[in-house]
């Protein structure tokens, strides 16, 4: 597996752990040791790790959650960095994310995402 196909894994079991509702798969792929940021679509920036788990246990405790599909992921690595852009779905809703990843002690860490609604174009 090369570098970017390992980063859209990582990418991936992002999107498993939100949908588990599994605050601690979540835990383990923020960072520990890097500046983290978080902006959920309609939220403000969150700029710290405690605020971001904070907010994912909100997300996943919330019965009314819908389930968030993700697609469309591409990365691209620029040594220790990696950038994803993916699609997201929930409840009907168009997203574009942006995921950053860190590498630390040989894995991929988030230590940044960011999601938004975008607007539907017809090709």
């Amino acid at each position: 597996m090369d570098v970017a196909q390992d980063v859209v894994a990582v990418n991936e079991t992002f999107y498993e752990a939100l949908n588990r509702r599994d605050i601690a798969a979540m835990d383990v792929l923020w960072s520990r040791r890097q500046a983290v940021a978080c902006i959920h679509p309609g939220w403000q920036a969150l700029r710290t790790r405690e605020e971001i788990m904070a907010s994912w246990e909100a997300i996943m405790s919330n019965p009314q959650q819908p389930r968030i599909v993700a697609g469309g992921a591409e990365a691209s690595v620029l040594d220790d960095v990696a950038i994803v852009i993916c699609r997201e779905f929930v409840a009907g809703a168009s997203l574009l994310a942006t995921n950053v990843f860190a590498r630390e002690e040989g894995r991929w860490r988030i230590v940044h995402h960011h999601s938004g609604p975008v607007a539907m174009v017809e090709t």
